[in-house]
């Protein structure tokens, strides 16, 4: 699932990944549906989390 991607993605791959638009993947990630960290001014967000929220609406605990 989502071979074409790197490991961890940004707001904007995730939007591609999940088809949603921006307010949505904002939320999202703001929220802690989605686990990310913040870095600088972008959201870096594991792959296997986003994987892990499709598959069973939570993320991965690391």
């Amino acid at each position: 699932m989502f071979e074409n991607y790197p490991d961890v993605v940004s707001v904007e791959d995730l939007m591609q990944m999940l088809q949603i638009g921006q307010v949505l993947a904002y939320k999202l990630v703001k929220r802690g549906e989605i686990k990310s960290r913040k870095v600088g001014r972008e959201y870096k967000i594991p792959k296997i989390n986003v994987i892990s929220y499709l598959l069973n609406g939570t993320e991965v605990k690391s």
